[in-house]
């Protein structure tokens, strides 16, 4: 009998703690849908200021801001205040640059090799191109 009043007791005091912890204030959570497209430019933007950092980490891209009079530090200082609009135009433009440089290396590369493939053939005889080659069958 002494046993069946304890557990009441337990019971009550569970009871009144938890309304205790009910009656607490507490923070409200308003719940919204996100649009794929913001979640997209949130990301990339955190994307685009990353790989600008690493561009502005370089040796060369700092000897020439240097050499312009701009210092390194500030450079990442106005990068870090760009709102994520301005960086995704800066991304875009990137985007449009040539990667590899200009035309006129690629074709004066490709016109080298031309050059050199066609004076191997005609030094070992197969073509006969260049006049200034001498071929050993015309001695």
């Amino acid at each position: 009998m002494f046993r069946d009043r304890r557990f009441p007791k337990y019971v009550c005091y569970f009871v009144t703690m938890t309304m205790l912890l009910m009656s607490m204030p507490m923070q409200t959570v308003q719940a919204a849908m996100v649009q794929t497209e913001t979640v997209l430019t949130l990301s990339t933007a955190k994307n685009v200021r990353e790989n600008l950092s690493q561009f502005l980490k370089r040796e060369d891209v700092k000897a020439i801001m240097t050499a312009q009079g701009i210092s390194p530090v500030e450079a990442k200082a106005r990068i870090d205040s760009l709102s994520d609009a301005e960086i995704m135009q800066i991304a875009h433009k990137m985007d449009q640059l040539p990667a590899g440089g200009d035309t006129f290396a690629f074709i004066v590369g490709a016109s080298v090799i031309i050059f050199l493939v066609l004076l191997i053939t005609d030094i070992l005889g197969y073509t006969d191109i260049f006049p200034f080659v001498k071929h050993p069958s015309s001695k």
